[in-house]
């Protein structure tokens, strides 16, 4: 795999100033409007849903956030692709094996159950590479391999960068931060995309029109 190509899929199972200020309270700022069009919605996975492990490579260590389940659930019942969208540096850095990170991965999907598609970036920071977030590469990439236009996607995640890739992608996004969010990004995805104040809000603010 090149370390500059587009969005990686290594780890698929097939192979200072931190908040949580009244998360809820946040409104969609000028994302794109919700509803009809909404083919597939794309997660980041650690601390949207799963609970952040840093580095994480042994299975057991999978949590999923609450309610995560039920929620994907629900999407699949109403013919919505879900799809993983995550950054996974710690390959690159050494701290992760690519089969380690597989092994987790696939504890995820026994947990939340399958995904349509997984895109994974195992890139440092410095790689200059097209995928890693808030680059748009992992989110076009998964659109792609769904056969839609990122237009047709919502990306969900807790970092400004999770949001910052789908609107580059030209995706729709939403923020739904924790703690170690930081205000500067909520306020940035108030003007810009939308903030929520939990997976299943987040994902209600683009489903209400296709009720």
């Amino acid at each position: 795999m090149s370390a500059h190509g587009p969005a990686g899929r290594a780890g698929t199972p097939e192979d200072g100033e931190h908040l949580m200020d009244a998360a809820a309270s946040g409104r969609p700022g000028d994302a794109p409007a919700p509803g009809p069009g909404l083919r597939a919605v794309l997660f980041d996975r650690d601390n949207t849903l799963i609970h952040d492990v840093p580095y994480l490579a042994d299975p057991a260590g999978v949590r999923p956030v609450d309610g995560a389940r039920e929620l994907l659930d629900q999407l699949r019942e109403r013919g919505i692709a879900i799809g993983v969208v995550s950054n996974q540096s710690g390959v690159a850095r050494g701290l992760i094996s690519p089969d380690a990170l597989a092994r987790v991965n696939a504890r995820v999907e026994t947990l939340l159950g399958p995904f349509d598609t997984w895109q994974v970036c195992p890139h440092g920071e410095q790689d200059g590479c097209g995928c890693r977030k808030p680059a748009p590469g992992l989110v076009t990439a998964a659109a792609a391999a769904l056969g839609l236009e990122p237009a047709a996607c919502l990306v969900v995640g807790d970092i400004g960068a999770d949001v910052a890739a789908g609107l580059a992608a030209g995706a729709r996004a939403v923020l739904v931060p924790t703690p170690v969010t930081r205000r500067a990004e909520v306020e940035r995805a108030r003007r810009t995309a939308a903030v929520a104040g939990s997976l299943a809000e987040a994902v209600g603010l683009h489903l209400a029109g296709l009720r």
